[in-house]
């Protein structure tokens, strides 16, 4: 329930995120960000997100005070938002507006995730999981529904209600609707374990094209189902962690009240196939993953998947704009495969932040060598530190990488 201490908590933080989303710097970075995914020339750009916050809380900075559920999340974003800005605001773009999410509903794929979990730090959220196999033969495709999507325009109305009288005069109130994260085989992987659907590749072909299949139809059903009802969100700030701004979207014919999946981005990866042969990749990830990559604006590709040894079949994709390049990633072959194709989506190895002695040196160097690699290739760069599970507590060490990555970059 909204208190009137709750919203005295509010307003004061969205003021300071109001103040700092109108200084000159912002429309700068968002044109560093428009010329960088155009693919023309600019220094390399520097995001970091995916983060141990509960590592990271300076001073109280990040501690909440709200009461009520609803308005904790919206401190949260607030409190997070302004740290960063405080502390590693590297090319962060603050926007003048908050996100509320419509209230979007799927039925999914009639699969639960059944898994065991292990946790190594109670007060992280990132932890080990044990997934049990439910896919062990043809007759178990008959478990997968196609997804529904429904929404309830009552709780959407109640929420945007809410936020206008906590923001209104300080941000604008953005309704929000579904991003597309669209990935195949992450799901696949929760429902099977990842050695299962390995092994799958070779003993059991036909069952995973099976379930290809069905994935692949029932996202583009979704897809149908989110554009005729006017349910995608509008063109997006970020993809994957990385900037998204763009002067080539939305598309021409764009409506704001019926964004198309051509006016956005979406991401895919396969992280799965990090240990296959590049024709098994094709086979099974690239045949099918290009019918929805084709229905995109533009597309992020990849994730924690070394990819420069499958530019090859990545170049089969439509509307690709970003590669990610892994830890594990070849820098050198996937520059010289990516040249000024693409841009060069590299994220760093966190685990520098996680050592028990904390190496400026190596963080320097490492990202010294990613910009040269690019340099050599002419590859657009972007250098992406995310998946950070630990800092050891330190915040400090994140700060710095931070001041280096910049200082490299030449910012």
């Amino acid at each position: 329930m909204l208190t009137q201490a709750d919203i005295n908590i509010l307003r004061p933080l969205a003021a300071q995120v109001a103040e700092i989303a109108a200084l000159p710097v912002q429309a700068e970075k968002r044109r560093l960000w428009v010329e960088l995914n155009g693919l023309r020339r600019t220094r390399p750009l520097v995001m970091i997100d995916q983060l141990p916050w509960n590592e990271l809380n300076v001073d109280d900075e990040l501690t909440l005070r709200c009461a009520d559920p609803e308005c904790r999340g919206y401190e949260e974003t607030l409190r997070r938002s302004l740290f960063q800005w405080r502390h590693f605001p590297v090319d962060l773009v603050v926007e003048d507006f908050i996100r509320i999410p419509k209230a979007i509903f799927n039925t999914g794929f009639g699969v639960d995730v059944q898994e065991a979990v292990v946790a190594t730090d109670p007060q992280n959220d990132v932890v080990s999981h044990g997934y049990r196999q439910q896919f062990k033969s043809m007759a178990d495709l008959d478990k997968l529904k196609v997804p529904h999507i429904h929404h309830d325009t009552v709780e959407t109305a109640r929420r945007l209600a809410v936020a206008h009288e906590i923001f209104d005069g300080l941000l604008t109130v953005r309704p929000w609707g579904y991003e597309s994260y669209l990935s195949i085989w992450d799901p696949v992987t929760t429902w099977m374990g990842m050695g299962n659907v390995l092994l799958a590749l070779k003993d059991q072909p036909q069952l995973l094209h099976g379930l290809a299949e069905r994935l692949l139809k029932g996202y583009l059903c979704q897809l149908d189902q989110l554009e005729a009802a006017g349910l995608l969100c509008q063109p997006q700030s970020l993809i994957h962690c990385t900037g998204a701004f763009t002067d080539e979207l939305p598309k021409p014919g764009y409506d704001p009240a019926h964004v198309r999946t051509q006016d956005i981005w979406m991401f895919g990866l396969a992280q799965l196939f990090a240990v296959v042969s590049p024709r098994m990749f094709q086979e099974f990830e690239i045949d099918y993953t290009r019918h929805i990559c084709d229905r995109f604006g533009l597309v992020y590709y990849g994730c924690c998947d070394p990819l420069d040894g499958k530019m090859e079949q990545v170049r089969r994709l439509p509307n690709v704009r970003k590669v990610s390049m892994s830890p594990s990633a070849n820098q050198e072959r996937g520059a010289a495969n990516i040249g000024r194709d693409y841009v060069f989506s590299r994220k760093p190895n966190p685990a520098f932040l996680a050592y028990d002695d904390w190496d400026a040196d190596a963080v320097r160097a490492d990202l010294e060598a990613t910009r040269d690699t690019c340099a050599r290739h002419d590859c657009p760069l972007e250098i992406i530190l995310k998946d950070v599970s630990t800092v050891r507590y330190e915040p400090q060490r994140l700060f710095e990488w931070a001041r280096i990555a910049m200082q490299v970059v030449g910012a």
